[in-house]
């Protein structure tokens, strides 16, 4: 897909170039192309090069300035407007939490962006199966299918590597700064070590290599994927489902490590043998954040943190303790 990168072209990198290096500076060489009816906006005010734009829109790549923005707009809101700060209090919720999972998220986004970005240069180039307008799509209905078809196959596609991660030769090197959050907030959704953030993403790249995908749709779901994310993590445990992949479910995965690793749905962990379903605790308020609930929690966690960790090296210092005047 090529969709944020024109518009930070057009709106604030052509001015920062311009500004460097003026147009009167450079000498231009008079090379034509024999087809410029695909220029974008920003490409027809300087002189047409040999190499033709993919789009016949705006080029807006999906960059990691656009996640990150989408990333804290979406974790800001539902940290404060949906997560229960009353987690603050679990025995489990680390010092500084939120800050160390923005820090490990700001550490990760630069270094992930550098790993995605032959895939998106590729995209650019048109060497995907992007299309730009829904009648360019292989047939009407598609343009509606594409959207259950790119969840299915990246929810299939995720589920393998994330199972992969954890093994126990991968996940201490690459897996556990993730799992480091066993009390998540809205903002460890995007605080993966590099290598791990981008592996979990590679199906979403790769799809529009094997599938046609219409370029505004693929940023839809690029903004989807990105909020999909911040609502497994933001510990509000609306849906009870057997089949979505919601924050219950992943609540299970961050507090027992090897269940429910799907991204949306939970076929293949039940395909795979790896689905617990949610305690039916979780799903009320009074039980979920009761000092019961939490012992048998922490007990079970220890017991199964000790087999696949070994010690654990998290820095509590008692913040819940100190948090809980804040919170009653």
């Amino acid at each position: 897909m090529d969709i944020v990168l024109e518009v930070f072209d057009t709106f604030l990198f052509d001015t920062f170039w311009a500004t460097v290096y003026p147009a009167s500076s450079i000498t231009h060489h008079k090379t034509v192309t024999k087809n410029t009816s695909t220029a974008t906006f920003s490409s027809i005010r300087e002189t047409p090069t040999s190499i033709h734009s993919s789009t016949q829109f705006f080029q807006l790549q999906p960059s990691r300035i656009f996640g990150l923005a989408v990333y804290f707009v979406c974790s800001t809101l539902s940290y404060y407007y949906v997560f229960d700060h009353a987690t603050f209090t679990h025995p489990k919720y680390l010092k500084n939490q939120v800050r160390l999972e923005i820090k490990q998220t700001m550490l990760s986004m630069p270094i992930m962006s550098i790993f995605t970005a032959p895939l998106f240069l590729l995209e650019v180039r048109g060497y995907g199966k992007l299309y730009d307008a829904p009648s360019d799509a292989p047939f009407a209905l598609y343009n509606f299918l594409q959207f259950p078809l790119f969840i299915c196959f990246t929810d299939l596609c995720i589920y393998w590597i994330h199972r992969g991660l954890h093994h126990p030769l991968i996940y201490k090197r690459l897996h556990k700064p993730h799992h480091k959050w066993i009390m998540p907030t809205p903002f460890a959704s995007h605080a993966f070590h590099p290598l791990d953030g981008f592996s979990q993403s590679i199906p979403y790249h790769v799809f529009p290599f094997i599938f046609p995908l219409q370029k505004l749709a693929y940023v839809a779901l690029f903004v989807f994927i990105n909020f999909w994310t911040v609502l497994i993590h933001d510990g509000e445990y609306v849906a009870n489902s057997y089949v979505i992949n919601g924050a219950a479910c992943h609540t299970m995965h961050h507090l027992y490590f090897n269940y429910n690793y799907g991204q949306f749905t939970t076929l293949w962990d039940r395909l795979g043998g790896s689905y617990r379903q949610p305690n039916d605790e979780l799903f009320s308020r009074e039980s979920k954040m009761s000092k019961i609930e939490w012992e048998r929690q922490t007990k079970e966690i220890e017991k199964l943190q000790k087999e696949v960790e070994g010690d654990d090296d998290r820095d509590y210092e008692q913040e819940s303790r100190r948090l809980r005047k804040k919170v009653t």
